[in-house]
Order: structure tokens, then sequence, then C-alpha cells
């Protein structure tokens, strides 16, 4: 019987899709393109609302891979434990580098160099110059590593900073230089000016950027969440900015989306962004590039990129 692919772009859109599946197309709607007992491969909505993704999954009693267009899989996760072992979970390693990079920097410079304010006085009609903090010479400390991190760092390069730190949760070298464990953070924090969460959320990183975390930032320092919202504790994080001590720039906040009248849209010192770090023209070609890799790679028994994890392991 010829497996079912389930896709969140029409397979008629993609080139390169290997002969021998049975390609079905889904984007979330309420009804299933055909009996999720079927699905072999399921790759799973983009930038749906919660649930929307997990919804199919306690029917999937076939599926042997789920394929996030996401680089984090928090959102789907929890509809793993509806799954029998061995179906593996990808990530969108490689999709979502290029424009989280872009809006990363374009957060740091909007917020330094005071675009937000510019806006505003341009919308009174008012001419209001003034003295900014450039990016050249600063300390920037980058939570979270990965390929996304390293990213940021590549964009960084040609700003004549300081210094760049960069964490991640175990220690290793890179051809930049030193990767520090999570363990260190306590000691790195201060002497930070810019501080860039890229962190996937777990256990391990919820909350991490909480009262103690942000006290330990040098006044005036920059907080930037490109990663999960619930990364940055609100609470704490209001209290610090409305102190004024430190200013932050969110793409993602928590809660999310963020209800109209929250504290956070008027809080001093801070840029928001709606979620937007991968939603760009750069994502289709390679969310393409990816699902036609893995699907090819699926079809010959090879082994699959971008494994996050396994059901039925150890501590899954």
């Amino acid at each position: 019987m010829t497996a079912d692919v389930w896709l969140p772009i029409p397979p008629d859109e993609i080139e390169g899709l290997p002969e021998g599946l049975a390609y079905r197309f889904w984007d979330g709607a309420e009804e299933f393109p055909a009996d999720p007992a079927d699905c072999a491969f399921y790759v799973v909505p983009y930038m749906k609302p919660g649930g929307v993704g997990v919804r199919p999954l306690p029917r999937m009693s076939a599926v042997r891979v789920v394929q996030t267009l996401s680089a984090g899989t928090d959102h789907v996760e929890p509809g793993l434990r509806h799954l029998r072992p061995g179906v593996q979970l990808c990530n969108a390693r490689g999709v979502h580098e290029a424009s989280t990079a872009e809006l990363t920097l374009a957060l740091v410079l909007a917020s330094l160099r005071g675009i937000p304010d510019f806006v505003r006085a341009q919308d009174r009609g008012e001419w209001r110059g003034g003295f900014r903090p450039a990016l050249a010479d600063k300390n920037v400390l980058i939570v979270g590593y990965g390929s996304i991190g390293a990213a940021i760092e590549d964009r960084l390069a040609p700003f004549e900073l300081a210094r760049v730190a960069r964490v991640a949760r175990s220690a290793r070298t890179t051809a930049r230089g030193p990767v520090h464990p999570l363990t260190d953070l306590p000691s790195l924090l201060p002497d930070a000016d810019v501080v860039i969460l890229s962190t996937p959320l777990t256990e391990a990183t919820r909350g991490l950027a909480g009262a103690d975390f942000l006290a330990r930032m040098k006044d005036g320092a920059l907080l930037v969440n490109v990663a999960r919202g619930p990364v940055v504790d609100t609470k704490a994080l209001l209290a610090e900015l409305e102190s004024g001590r430190i200013t932050a720039a969110l793409d993602v906040t928590d809660p999310e989306p963020l209800p109209p009248g929250h504290p956070l849209w008027h809080a001093p010192g801070l840029l928001i962004s709606p979620h937007v770090g991968g939603p760009t023209s750069a994502f289709l070609p390679r969310a393409e590039h990816l699902l036609v890799n893995q699907l090819r790679r699926f079809v010959n028994h090879e082994p699959l990129a971008n494994v996050i994890l396994t059901t039925g392991a150890a501590g899954v």
C-alpha cells in the first residue's frame, strides 16, 4: 500500500518530491484530507494556533515521522504521547536561520538607535534628534548557541563588537570561539551590553530569564528574545522595564499572542514584534528543500536529518 504523506504546502507546488508516495494537502483545516490512520509521514502545519498541529496525532496509528517546519518542537511534543514507539520527530534546522538572524539584528539595531521613537516622532511631524548607543564596541551574549545562534553571530560579525560570548546547554569549542555551559550564565551576564535569547524551550530554559537573571544584567543593557515567550519571566521583566534599568525587544511573549490591554504593550523601553522571526520570503524555498530532502531519505530508507527524539526511547 502506498504510504500517505501529509503536507501543509500544496504538493504540486513543490518541485522534486519523490514518487511512490500519496501526498495529501492539510494546512490545519477542520476536515482531514484522508484517514489519519493511513499517514506515514506527517508535516505539521506552520504557525497555527494552539492545538491545531497535534489534533490528528491521536489517530495517526501508522505514522513513522513527524516533521515540523519550525525550529522549536515544544508545541508538538505534548501530542507525542499518543504515538507508538519508534516515531521520529524532526525539526526544521536550516529553514529559519537566515530570517530569524535578520530579525534579531533588526531588533538590536532598532532598539539601540531608537527607531521606535523616530517613527512616533514622524507620526507627530516632529524632528527629534539625540544621542543614541551604537552596536559597535558592545559586548554581546548569545544564550542558545545552536544553528540560529551561530547565524546571529555571523550577522553581528561586521559590527565591530568588543566581544561575543556564547552559551549553550553544554560547553564546546567552535571556529568562532568557546561556547560556555548554562552554568556560566551568572558570571557572563554582568558584562553583556546586549543579551540575545535564541534557546529552545525546554524544562531547563522555561523561565530562564527570571528575576535573578535579569538582576545580573548591567544597567542599560538590552534583552532580545527570539526564542520562545516562556523563556522569559514576564512579571520579572515588567518590573525591570518599569524601573528603567534595562530595555528589551521581544519577538515572542508570554502569553502569546499578547492580548489587548496587557501591560507589556505599554512597558517603557520595550519593542515588540509579533513572532515574525521565521515567516518571510526566505521560508518557503528552504522549507521545500528540507521536505524534498527528508522525503527522499524516507523513500530510500536512509537516516533522516534533524531528528530531535524518537518516541519510546529513554526519557521520552
